[in-house]
């Protein structure tokens, strides 16, 4: 089983990221995340990936870490195990490729943290979201950083002191999710949403998704230079010279640096 944990499909540049341990709620064990850690850095490295959708087997997305590996263990047990953890969410955030959740179940404490670190996340209806650590004396402190980011700070402390858990279309309400949709289209509707993605420039994506995180912690000025600086670098870049002057003469652009078919305009 320690082998199938996660599973990574490749198709027409899409990658296909799967929880695999649906018998234990796909909780995020040591194993799952160095796997998750290890295949994200497969798909960083693959040039024909041109986004990711991130998404679990089993009635339940992610149960968040399991549990059975917080109780009775030593100081540097809980600090590498945390850190792992950090790890796999700074991997998906630091990705060229934008990573997009599927979710079709409940998302708890760090699979909670998992979906909110994602670029964008599609979920069923009959989803749900927590950050439940505070009912078993165990704060959500590191779901907190990513959620914080992602909704209102009120919310997501409504959300880390109850424990309460939301609703998809709640969710999607404050911010935590994209999309809605039913269980039978959620596999298509996100499908969808990544080719409408990687329509674009493979090049241009890594540079947008990297400038857009590099600026977000600052403030107008900070980040305004910041991303002066990116716009810069990113219209001397090839695809775009090729995508302006695509459009300017009423063309398809065609991509460098690109795994997809040439763009619709």
């Amino acid at each position: 089983m320690s082998e199938s944990l996660v599973l990574l499909e490749i198709a027409d540049g899409v990658a296909l990221l799967t929880l695999n341990n649906p018998e234990k709620r796909n909780a995020l064990s040591r194993a799952v995340l160095q796997q998750l850690l290890e295949k994200l850095q497969q798909i960083a490295d693959n040039s024909d990936i041109q986004a990711v959708i991130l998404r679990a087997n089993g009635p339940v997305f992610s149960s968040g870490h399991d549990l059975r590996e917080l109780v009775g263990r030593h100081k540097e047990e809980y600090t590498s195990l945390f850190q792992l953890c950090v790890d796999v969410m700074e991997a998906i955030r630091k990705l060229p490729q934008p990573v997009i959740a599927q979710v079709q179940g409940i998302a708890t404490a760090a699979g909670c943290q998992l979906v909110a670190s994602c670029d964008l996340v599609v979920a069923s209806d009959n989803a749900t979201f927590a950050t439940p650590g505070v009912k078993i004396g165990l704060f959500c402190t590191t779901p907190a950083v990513a959620l914080s980011r992602t909704i209102p700070p009120k919310k997501a402390m409504e959300m880390l002191l109850t424990g309460h858990s939301l609703s998809a279309d709640k969710a999607e309400q404050i911010g935590l999710v994209n999309k809605v949709t039913t269980q039978d289209t959620l596999a298509t509707t996100t499908m969808n949403l990544a080719k409408q993605i990687i329509n674009a420039s493979a090049a241009t994506l890594a540079t947008g998704k990297a400038a857009y995180y590099e600026q977000l912690p600052h403030d107008y000025p900070e980040a305004y230079r910041l991303a002066k600086n990116a716009m810069v670098d990113n219209a001397l870049a090839d695809d775009a010279q090729e995508g302006i002057s695509a459009f300017l003469e009423k063309r398809a652009p065609r991509w460098k640096n690109t795994a997809s078919k040439p763009a619709k305009c």
